[in-house]
């Protein structure tokens, strides 16, 4: 991870790639041992599969379906409900958040919120998730209807581990995205598909998106979701996450 790293090209990487991108999925880190295996020379116990048929599955959008529904009252406002939506492939649970009783026919206000368990649960001030989750349920309460995607995409994408890993190089001094690089990751992994998903799922088909990341846009665009408004959300700003807000800003593109 310290470099400087010595890099070998030869041949095609599609099979490299593959393995990197089946790390990921799991949350492990982006490192693979690739060898030849004979079809005919499988050792016992090891799974082989064709790169034809896993590549398609590795990019395929996930396909979600609802598990349950219930009624929740919350402190935002008196009526809620949370549903949750679980995918085929065994992956995490994804959450959806309605506050009051949106209009179907009209465009929702709406946040797509990844999941941040040292900002969301332990109030942690080197980001900004925390406040702008609280904000967002706020100002949906505030108006009487909203509907949140709490998305379980801890660290953009890269699990807890991976995410406490990219903290401990930030405190040598590397920002969030030179972090992220160092460990093999991208900027941002995350998969905002999953987001529009699950507004159809909803009956949802125009958003007013709480956001501050033009990607989220481009993502709800291009996946058959109508952005009427970006509503902008500025929150959490602390002296400790200063620099982290200002790399998103310069490097992720963050409106702020």
């Amino acid at each position: 991870m310290k470099g400087p790293l010595r890099s070998l090209r030869d041949g095609p990487a599609d099979l490299h790639r593959a393995a990197i991108q089946l790390a990921k999925s799991a949350h492990l880190l982006p490192a693979a041992v690739v060898l030849p295996v004979a079809p005919d020379r499988v050792p016992p116990g090891l799974t082989v599969l064709p790169l034809a048929e896993i590549g398609p599955e590795l990019l395929a959008a996930p396909v979600l379906h609802p598990v349950v529904a219930a009624r929740l009252p919350m402190h935002a406002a008196g009526a809620g409900r949370v549903h949750v939506f679980r995918p085929e492939d065994g992956g995490e649970e994804h959450y959806a958040v309605e506050i009051g009783r949106p209009d179907r026919t009209l465009p929702v206000l709406a946040r797509l919120h990844s999941a941040c368990f040292t900002g969301d649960v332990l109030g942690s001030l080197k980001c900004d998730c925390g406040p702008q989750l609280r904000a967002a349920l706020a100002q949906m309460g505030a108006e009487g209807a909203g509907v949140l995607l709490y998305l379980n995409q801890e660290g953009r994408g890269i699990g807890l581990a991976n995410k406490l890993r990219a903290y401990a190089l930030q405190d040598q001094g590397f920002d969030t995205v030179e972090a992220n690089h160092r460990l093999g990751f991208e900027d941002d992994e995350r998969d905002f598909r999953l987001g529009a998903g699950l507004l159809r799922r909803l009956g949802f088909s125009a958003v007013r998106l709480l956001t501050n990341n033009p990607r989220k846009i481009e993502m709800m665009r291009a996946n058959g979701i109508t952005v009427a408004e970006r509503v902008p959300l500025r929150a959490g700003k602390t002296e400790q996450n200063a620099g982290y807000l200002a790399t998103k800003a310069a490097k992720s593109g963050h409106l702020l």
